[in-house]
């Protein structure tokens, strides 16, 4: 098989187009044949180094994608072979992405792709939407799995409505029932936050945006999924109702965050930090299980027409794939696997 590898971490150029073995399910695994790969953040940064050294001789990126299982491990149900699924965390400890023709992953991040949804949307889902998933379910008293009707009554604010996870955000969100604010940096992502769902959508760089989210929820915002902390916080406390939650994923910009305690203790302020890595099995399951139904309910498109523009790069031009992430390509990256 074709698979793509890097043996040192750094620029996107270490990544090599090689030829593997087709690696062999164990017990508990599934093998997938994948039709198409997603890129993310967090997949350049491990490539790069910058969240830490490899821990394996030789990598395989990528952690989400999807395909098609061809063969199962010991203790899988056989009548999975031939499923349409989509894959997260594939390089959650182990060094075999989907950045390759075929990839092994354990069978539960092997999650079922409905005959209606496309390779490309199973490929965009995965860490942007179980990120999402998390952040909207760690409210003081909000629920902890999504449903329609889960958030009725709740206002969420998300941040950067055009990226991918602030697309999955306000998509989610909406399936839930919530009222859903987004935040963005100028029209032509204000109209892919809108095709993605957004009741109201407020450039930050404009007039005075608290001012104009209050208009909008005047008792203030239930939770704030947030991807620039430092640049956004004042911004989201001046917004945040008492007893609110800021959900953050990322800095993105690297601004240090400046804490004023006083204003968060009467504010009751709740700030949740997450990344899936270290959120625990079972939240990612849940997360996987309710993405899954969303998916199934059609709540999570993709495409420009639906807020989510596609990017697609061939396999052979993965490393080109990982510098439109770092460049901040607007949408999600993907890179076809399947001829």
């Amino acid at each position: 098989m074709k698979a793509i590898v890097y043996r040192d971490n750094g620029s996107p150029d270490v990544l090599q187009l090689v030829d593997r073995d087709r690696p062999e399910p164990g017990p508990g695994e599934v093998r997938v044949r994948v039709a198409v790969s997603g890129v993310n953040p967090t997949d350049w940064q491990a490539r790069s180094g910058a969240t830490g050294p490899k821990r394996f001789p030789e990598v395989t990126p990528h952690l989400d994608g999807a395909g098609v299982i061809d063969a199962v491990g010991a203790g899988v149900d056989r009548s999975r072979a031939g499923q349409r699924v989509w894959l997260f965390m594939a390089t959650a400890g182990r060094p075999t992405g989907t950045a390759a023709e075929f990839t092994v992953v354990p069978a539960e991040q092997a999650v079922p792709l409905p005959e209606d949804a496309g390779f490309d949307a199973g490929a965009s889902l995965g860490v942007p939407a179980l990120t999402a998933h998390r952040a909207l379910t760690v409210a003081e008293n909000g629920p902890r799995r999504l449903r329609p009707g889960a958030l009725d009554g709740r206002v969420v604010l998300a941040a950067g409505g055009a990226g991918a996870v602030g697309h999955a955000v306000i998509q989610l969100a909406r399936w839930a029932g919530a009222t859903v604010i987004s935040t963005v940096s100028g029209p032509e992502k204000a109209r892919l936050a809108t095709a993605a769902g957004a009741h109201h959508v407020v450039n930050y760089r404009e007039g005075d945006p608290a001012a104009e989210i209050r208009g909008f929820a005047p008792d203030g915002v239930d939770i704030v999924a947030e991807v620039a902390l430092g640049a956004n916080f004042a911004l989201d406390l001046a917004v945040l109702r008492a007893r609110g939650t800021i959900s953050t994923y990322a800095n993105d910009g690297g601004k240090p965050v400046e804490l004023n305690v006083l204003q968060n203790l009467v504010l009751n302020t709740r700030l949740q930090f997450l990344v899936l890595y270290t959120a625990g099995p079972e939240v990612r399951a849940a997360a996987a299980e309710d993405v899954a139904a969303a998916l199934h309910d059609g709540a999570l498109p993709v495409g420009e027409e639906h807020g989510l523009p596609l990017v697609h790069f061939p396999l052979d031009r993965t490393a080109d794939a990982h510098r439109a992430v770092e460049n901040g390509a607007v949408g999600k990256v993907l890179v076809d696997v399947a001829g």
